[in-house]
């Protein structure tokens, strides 16, 4: 095993039609979100950005647990839940309604 992280991919540009950064915490369901980066330099941090929360992702709540349990995201084609503190470490912005996910076509299909 290595003591090295694995390399990021290159951010992807995506529309944004906000520059009011907020963070994944405050996301509405269904609304696309673009990270912007995720905050801190820890283990934590290393998580998020290996699952899949580089800058430039595209991201949209699915929706969350009650009493303030996990939140559920879909980004690049797959789920990922996370606590409320996590989804707080990762700032992003309105994407534009184009990058809307549940609309993309052929990416639920079972293989």
């Amino acid at each position: 095993m290595t003591d090295h992280p694995a390399a990021l991919p290159e951010p992807v540009s995506h529309p944004v039609t906000s520059s009011a950064t907020t963070c994944l915490a405050c996301a509405v369901r269904g609304q696309p979100l673009v990270v912007g980066e995720v905050l801190g330099d820890d283990a934590l941090a290393e998580r998020l950005r290996v699952s899949g929360l580089w800058p430039g992702a595209l991201v949209e709540l699915l929706g969350t647990a009650p009493l303030g349990g996990p939140m559920l995201f879909k980004l690049h084609g797959f789920r990922l839940a996370l606590r409320r503190n996590e989804a707080e470490r990762v700032t992003a912005n309105l994407a534009a309604p184009a990058g809307n996910l549940t609309g993309s076509a052929g990416a639920e299909k079972n293989a």
